[in-house]
């Protein structure tokens, strides 16, 4: 099968052919349709992320349909439409697992880190991990609620019940939880690159009450924050911009280093927490949430061996909304 894969870390992804694979008991093996492109896959390319397989298929953002099955799979049925989050495999006896913080679990396995993902024309999953895709979206269009849909509605349910909300970075995550905020009645206020007017009116076409500058201060104090761009100097920013007993969540799981800052900052009972992958449960009850606001992707597509040039525009903030790849 034909894939792109990492053969060395802070080099370009290479073509390569594999074996397709063979699905093994309680496995199944997907034909892509399409694979959104995340930043993790960045920052794994980058070395930000150590130790990933080698070579490496990446992408977790994957949706396709089942073509072959394994022994012991009774989830699925050869053509049922599907989708592959980060999160591929957890020991399941831990004390994280058995408490429902799987998403915490020290032998935890993540596609496109550990697994192959799906920057290829087939992928290989264990059931349990694995989900139905509901809706009318398109396999392009379903695709980035894998990953930045999932972190994104995790994020949000840490933000608590803030009501005047603030997003750090208007990506792929933040332009689907933007639409989840709005449906649940919160107001959104947007932070971008500064200077990035396209970004400030993409966010306002989504029901933005405010969009500037992530250097900018919002008309009002914020509940919340959720900082999905992986830079550490927004911490101190976004715990300026929110009111006593508000929280700041940190959505990545790479950020570059939180400078200092002034304790009153903190003071007054603000907290600041982190999002750690994600839990089954996030996956079910999210993707069966989606359609029913509905969340509508915004996407810019590519050829599977265009996934370099896909990547590049992700880190230049090139995009509006997601990339995905079209194997």
């Amino acid at each position: 099968m034909y894939a792109m894969a990492l053969v060395k870390p802070g080099e370009p992804l290479q073509a390569i052919e594999l074996p397709r694979p063979e699905a093994g008991a309680g496995q199944v093996l997907i034909e892509v349709g399409a694979c959104g492109v995340c930043r993790t896959d960045l920052h794994i390319l980058d070395g930000d992320l150590p130790a990933p397989k080698s070579p490496l298929v990446p992408g977790h953002e994957i949706v396709g349909r089942v073509v072959e099955t394994g022994v012991g799979v009774e989830r699925f049925a050869i053509g049922d439409r599907v989708g592959v989050p980060w999160l591929g495999a957890t020991c399941g006896v831990c004390g994280y697992c058995r408490s429902g913080a799987e998403n915490l679990c020290d032998d935890a396995a993540f596609t496109g880190y550990q697994i192959d993902g799906g920057y290829a024309q087939y992928a290989l999953a264990d059931q349990a991990y694995v989900f139905f895709i509901h809706g009318d979206y398109s396999d392009q269009e379903a695709a980035p609620l894998l990953c930045a849909g999932l972190i994104g509605y995790r994020s949000l349910v840490m933000a608590g019940a803030a009501r005047r909300l603030g997003l750090y970075g208007f990506g792929a995550a933040a332009h689907i939880t933007a639409q989840v905020a709005r449906a649940q009645d919160r107001a959104v206020y947007a932070f971008t690159r500064p200077g990035d007017v396209a970004g400030q009116a993409f966010a306002r076409s989504l029901g933005a009450v405010w969009a500037g500058g992530s250097d900018e201060t919002p008309p009002e104090a914020l509940d919340a924050a959720i900082i999905f761009a992986p830079v550490g100097a927004l911490v101190p920013a976004a715990l300026g911009c929110v009111a006593k007993g508000g929280t700041v969540v940190c959505a990545g799981i790479h950020m570059s280093d939180i400078p200092s800052f002034p304790y009153r900052l903190l003071w007054q009972e603000r907290s600041l927490r982190s999002v750690a992958n994600l839990t089954r449960r996030d996956a079910e009850e999210f993707l069966a949430l989606a359609p029913t606001i509905p969340v509508r992707t915004k996407i810019r597509t590519y050829p599977l061996e265009a996934a370099n040039q896909a990547l590049d525009d992700l880190r230049a903030g090139r995009l509006e909304g997601a990339a995905v790849l079209l194997p």
